[in-house]
């Protein structure tokens, strides 16, 4: 499954394709020479669609990976001494291979929960040793939306926990590498749930729902971008040929494609967790409120199964599985995967 070209499976929505719409912007402006490093009509274009979406004062930087926009928008809003609150599952702490410690330098500190989502509750133990010397200095409350569980903030819980940090001298940073399908979930603008929620610094991405490439760091707050130029470039991301990444971009917002996109991922997992929960011996773990499910399953059903349609172990102790639908996921999919899990089960 891993290698086999043109089968979908439900391991990541990383694993889809690029949409078509997204591709045909691509190639129309294949054309002639343009000036690089963002200095093109073409991504001037897609930082007015960003201010459109966002607000007039948000600033906007291009990246190439989700990695870089979570690290190099932290690293932006943090000094050495430093240290960052999320959630034990967040990527910044489970999937980044240890980035946020080595480029920023500062701590990042955890908080379990069961599913996902900080709360203000949570982030209290480690509200103290302001100003003291010896304790490295809480800085930011970094959330996921979508969470890694799948879980979703309502904008009253984005505001409660932004309101929390900025009444501390905190800010809030947000990891929305699944931004679109918490909007469709939520039924609420981008806007609605970041800047007018109290978001001081958005990781946007695109690449889990349609995009072929790049990710979107967006200051909400003013007073943090100004010599985000410079801390880009020392991190090697910025592009020569931006207009590539501008041109997803306005697609991915034109006609309310990343919509489209994000309501078809999220409404093929709520068609999968229907036909899940007929089967004996399946426990769907969260609440399914975007486009991920996780369910534990027998091990040595789920292994079987996996060699057609690949999925990823979430906790082998428990026998858990994450399956991700995506923009691309048809019924037809699901038919064939409940069908060969209802064989071996």
């Amino acid at each position: 499954m891993k290698n086999n070209i043109g089968k979908r499976g439900f391991a990541s929505d990383n694993n889809a394709g690029v949409h078509p719409e997204i591709l045909k912007e691509m190639i129309s402006v294949n054309v002639g020479h343009v000036t690089g490093y963002g200095s093109d009509i073409c991504t001037e274009r897609a930082l007015s669609i960003f201010k459109e979406q966002f607000g007039s004062s948000t600033e906007v930087f291009f990246v190439f990976t989700g990695t870089a926009a979570n690290v190099l928008g932290l690293s932006a809003i943090t000094r050495s001494w430093n240290s960052i609150i999320t959630a034990s599952t967040a990527h910044i702490e489970q999937d980044e291979c240890g980035a946020p410690e080595k480029f920023i330098g500062c701590k990042v500190l955890t908080v379990d929960t069961p599913d996902g989502k900080v709360t203000t509750d949570l982030i209290e133990k480690h509200m103290h040793g302001f100003d003291f010397e010896h304790h490295a200095q809480p800085k930011v409350i970094s959330i996921t939306q979508v969470t890694e569980m799948g879980t979703v903030y309502t904008v009253q819980e984005i505001k409660r926990i932004a309101d929390y940090a900025h009444s501390r001298g905190l800010l809030l940073h947000m990891d929305g590498a699944r931004l679109a399908n918490a909007a469709v979930s939520l039924n609420v603008s981008f806007r609605e749930m970041t800047t007018d929620a109290g978001v001081d610094v958005l990781s946007f991405g695109g690449t889990k729902n349609g995009l072929m490439a790049g990710e979107a760091i967006c200051f909400l707050s003013q007073g943090h971008s100004q010599y985000f130029k410079y801390i880009r470039k020392q991190g090697m991301q910025l592009a020569s040929k931006m207009r590539f990444i501008s041109a997803q971009y306005i697609a991915y917002f034109h006609n309310d494609l990343w919509k489209r996109c994000a309501s078809h991922s999220n409404a093929m997992a709520t068609v999968l967790a229907d036909e899940l929960r007929k089967l004996p011996g399946i426990n769907i773990t969260q609440s399914v409120q975007s486009n991920g499910i996780f369910v534990v399953i027998p091990r040595e059903v789920a292994e079987r199964v996996m060699q057609k349609y690949f999925f990823y172990p979430w906790n082998e102790k428990t026998s858990e599985y994450r399956l991700m639908t995506s923009w691309d996921t048809t019924e037809e999919d699901i038919e064939g995967f409940i069908s060969l899990l209802k064989e071996e089960l």
